[in-house]
C-alpha cells in the first residue's frame, strides 16, 4: 500500500514557528515531523510515499531525498496552486494504482493502521475513515455511523446543539483508487466538504475505524509542545535523561527528566532543567538559568539568571540574563535583551530584537 502525506498548507496557527520551516519539517524530539511520520508507516510496512505539496521546500528535499536513506520511497506531487485534500490527492494520481492510504501532514498518532487495512479490505470499502474521540469536537468534523460501523453522515464543525458523536475525523483515509472519479482535476476540492458526502449520496460503502488510540494534531504551538512532552514522557520515561552525542553539563547543574539534550549543548554550573524538556543541537544555557517544560530548537543561548516556562524557541534565539518566559513562542533569530520580563503567551516573529529591560512590547 502507498501512503499520501498532505503538507501543501501554509501552517499559519502555528506561526511564528513555520514563518521559515515547513510544517513538516519542525523538530519533534530532535527529528523533523515527517520523519516520525514516516517511521510510523514503515511499522506498518508502508514504505512508498507520496509527499503532496506546494513548491517543494528546499529543506524538505535536501533531507528527505528520495526516502532511500530512510529505507523508503519518497515521491513529490507538487501543486501550483492550493487544491484542498482531495484536489491534491487526485493530483497525485498517476502515483495511485492500488488502494492508498491519505495522511494529514499534521497529524500524530499510534491508530493501528495495519488493523484498519484489514477492516478496509474486509469490508469491501470504497473508503474507511480512522475516528477517534474528543471532549469538545466543535472544532472538528463529526462523522456518524450506525451499528454496523457505516458510515452515515458529516458535520463539519458543528455547533454544540449540532454535535450527535465524540467521534471526529482524524485525518486518515484508506481509499480505493475508484475514488479518484469523484474528484474533478485540477480544482480546489476537500474530502469532507464534497468528496466524502457525494461517494454517500452515491451509495457507495464508507466504513468507520473508531480508535482510541493516541492521536494529536500539531495545528498549534499548544498542541505541538503537548506533543513533544507526551512522547517525551512515553520514549524516555517519566524521570528518564537522554543525551544524543558528545555535551557539556556542569556537576552543579540539577536536570530531572523527562529530559533530551541534542548533540553540542553545554548547560553552565548552578542551572536548572526540568522536564518535559527538549534541548536541541548546540544550545547554551549560561549559570543559574532555570528552563521549565520547554522546548529549544537548535543554537538558542539562554543568559545567566533567565528563567523559561511552557515555551517554545525556535532556531538561534538568544534570552537576556534575568529574563522571564511564561508560555512564549520565539520564531528564528530572536533577540531578548537582558532583564525582560515577557506578556504570558506572547509570540515573536523571526528577528525581532526586544532592548534590555523592554518590560512589555
Amino acid at each position: 500500500m502507498r501512503a499520501v502525506i498532505l503538507s501543501g498548507g501554509k501552517a499559519t496557527r502555528l506561526r511564528p514557528l513555520t514563518c521559515n520551516t515547513s510544517k513538516v519539517m519542525i523538530p519533534v524530539l530532535n527529528r523533523p515531523f515527517l520523519q516520525h511520520l514516516v517511521w510510523y508507516l514503515k511499522r506498518h510496512n508502508i514504505v512508498d510515499i507520496t509527499l503532496a505539496t506546494g513548491k517543494i521546500p528546499d529543506e524538505v528535499e535536501s533531507y528527505f531525498g528520495d526516502g532511500s536513506r530512510f529505507d523508503a520511497t519518497i515521491e513529490y506531487s507538487t501543486e501550483s496552486v492550493p487544491l484542498g485534500t482531495a484536489g491534491a490527492v487526485k493530483n497525485a494520481e498517476r502515483f495511485l494504482d492500488r488502494p492508498f492510504v491519505v495522511f494529514n501532514g499534521d497529524v500524530f498518532t499510534d491508530i493501528d493502521l495495519t488493523a484498519m487495512m484489514d477492516v478496509h479490505q474486509r469490508r469491501g470499502a470504497i473508503a474507511t475513515l480512522a475516528l477517534t474521540p474528543v471532549d469538545d469536537p466543535t472544532a472538528y468534523g463529526v462523522v456518524e455511523t450506525d451499528d454496523e460501523g457505516r458510515v452515515t453522515r458529516f458535520l463539519e464543525k458543528p455547533s454544540r446543539d449540532e454535535v450527535t458523536s465524540n467521534l471526529i475525523n482524524a485525518g486518515i483515509y484508506i481509499l480505493r483508487p475508484d475514488i479518484l472519479n469523484y474528484i474533478p482535476p485540477n480544482a480546489f476540492v476537500m474530502f469532507e466538504r464534497d468528496v466524502f458526502p457525494s461517494v454517500l449520496e452515491a451509495g457507495e460503502t464508507m466504513c468507520a475505524y473508531p480508535s482510541d488510540d493516541y492521536w494529536t494534531d500539531i495545528g498549534t504551538p499548544e498542541r505541538y509542545l503537548r506533543l513533544n512532552h507526551d512522547l517525551l514522557g512515553r520514549d524516555i520515561g517519566p524521570r528518564g535523561l537522554k543525551f544524543e552525542g558528545r555535551h557539556d553539563i556542569h556537576p552543579s547543574a540539577q536536570v530531572e527528566g523527562p529530559v533530551l539534550i541534542g548533540k553540542g549543548c553545554r548547560v553552565a554550573s548552578n542551572c536548572t532543567i526540568e522536564g518535559p524538556t527538549v534541548l536541541g543541537q548546540g544550545c547554551q544555557i549560561r549559570e543559574g538559568a532555570v528552563i521549565q517544560s520547554s522546548l529549544l530548537w537548535q543554537d538558542c543561548e539562554i543568559g545567566r539568571g533567565a528563567r523559561l516556562r511552557d515555551s517554545i524557541l525556535a532556531s538561534s534565539c538568544y534570552v537576556g540574563g534575568e529574563s522571564l518566559l511564561d508560555s512564549c513562542v520565539l520564531g528564528d533569530n530572536v533577540r531578548i535583551g537582558s532583564g525582560n520580563q515577557l506578556p504570558q503567551g506572547a509570540k515573536i516573529w523571526p528577528g525581532k530584537s526586544i532592548p534590555r529591560g523592554t518590560i512589555s512590547f
